[in-house]
């Protein structure tokens, strides 16, 4: 696995952390939740599309 992956796999754990955290005693449509959603949707999305690239230029 190359480094950059591993980097975002580090992130992806960070802000699953973080989403958990913030959503703890909120509602799931407040305005953190909502954020902290948002930008973890982000990362695995960017995520998945490394690994497509990776998968391609094998």
């Amino acid at each position: 696995m190359s480094q950059e992956l591993k980097e975002i796999l580090n992130t992806i754990n960070e802000l699953r952390q973080k989403l958990h955290s913030t959503g703890a005693g909120k509602v799931l449509a407040d305005p953190e939740v909502v954020a902290a959603s948002q930008k973890l949707n982000e990362v695995l999305n960017e995520y998945y599309r490394l690994l497509k690239q990776k998968e391609k230029t094998k």
